[in-house]
């Protein structure tokens, strides 16, 4: 069957091949009008762009690749559809792939996405540390941008929200409701965002004189499992304080779980709070309360900022460093106000 050709697009549409390529491509200015009448006459003749063509003429593929620390997290879930989503807008598609919260993994992963003449590359780094050689080797090569975690020490664009700012409100929000006492519950400290979570966390509660004792900070990982574990360690070791900040949600629904069966009331004897805001956390019972990720603003943020990179000389500036502002979203697993905040 022979392939059908722009010319034969253009004359269906009764426009220029010009008018065609510019609306196939996305590049350029056309009227939504006929925009409409060049799509309509392309999927009426079957016409395909011819990809590896277009990669060879225009120095690009139109295609970028994605690697998170894992897939089976809601959160990662939702941000790689808000990325596909972004990227979508750009006419672009997008590559995935999965580091199984291993940098070695994360390593071979991006170096095949690089092989593969990606435009460019979004990683949300899977270790603080181990992953910074493969994210700065790829980084040299060709336009890298990280979102939501991060590594130090590469010469890369970031993209995410403040944790710390994130946990001031929770405390805040916590100590309003009449915590004195709170433990911290998230994964070991190997990547920014447990780690920038904690600080919040630690450097507020002291301020408003929440105690936190140092058997009250445990760290495994994030999941369902840990935050059940956690409760039953607690409980073993003396009883939960007045409040339980966990750096996910995912630990935060197996906290809220854990506590229902050793027969703790949430958020009548102890209040929980989570982390990202996933789609299970307004479903549980009860409903967590938690901090919300602008995701489609951090995936936006993200690409724009991968194009600005692919865009730019060798010789760049400053790297932007980019913390977008979350919102504490207030459900039923924390109290109100209970009196006038004392706060300093």
């Amino acid at each position: 069957m022979q392939r059908v050709t722009i010319a034969q697009v253009a004359e269906r549409a009764g426009v220029s091949t010009a008018t065609v390529s510019r609306v196939l491509s996305r590049r350029g200015q056309v009227s939504a009008a006929v925009e409409r009448k060049v799509r309509r006459a392309a999927d009426d003749l079957g016409y395909q762009v011819n990809v590896i063509a277009r990669a060879l003429r225009n120095s690009r593929t139109d295609t970028v690749g994605m690697v998170v620390p894992s897939i089976t997290n809601p959160f990662f879930t939702s941000l790689v559809e808000s990325v596909e989503h972004a990227l979508g807008k750009e006419g672009k598609e997008l590559f995935l792939c999965d580091a199984r919260s291993d940098p070695q993994i994360e390593a071979r992963r991006l170096a095949s996405l690089a092989a593969r003449n990606v435009d460019g590359i979004i990683v949300s780094p899977s270790h603080g540390v181990d992953s910074r050689p493969a994210v700065q080797q790829t980084a040299d090569r060709l336009p890298l941008v990280q979102l939501d975690r991060f590594v130090d020490g590469t010469t890369t664009d970031w993209v995410g929200v403040d944790d710390v700012a994130a946990m001031r409100q929770v405390v805040d929000h916590l100590h309003d409701g009449g915590a004195r006492s709170a433990a911290f519950i998230g994964s070991l400290m190997t990547h920014s965002s447990t780690e920038q979570r904690f600080a919040g966390f630690r450097r507020r509660a002291e301020e408003l004189n929440i105690e936190v004792k140092p058997d009250q900070v445990l760290l495994g990982d994030y999941s369902v499992e840990w935050g059940e574990a956690a409760v039953a360690r607690l409980i073993a070791e003396g009883g939960l304080p007045d409040a339980l900040v966990c750096a996910d949600d995912l630990i935060a629904l197996g906290v809220t779980r854990a506590c229902r069966a050793h027969g703790f009331a949430v958020p009548r004897q102890v209040q929980v709070t989570g982390y990202d805001d996933i789609e299970f956390s307004r479903l549980t019972e009860p409903a967590l309360t938690t901090v919300h990720q602008p995701r489609d603003r951090i995936a936006a943020e993200a690409v724009r900022l991968l194009a600005a990179a692919g865009a730019k000389d060798a010789e760049r500036g400053p790297h932007a460093h980019i913390s977008l502002v979350p919102t504490l979203v207030v459900r039923d697993s924390t109290r109100a106000a209970q009196a006038p905040p004392d706060r300093i």
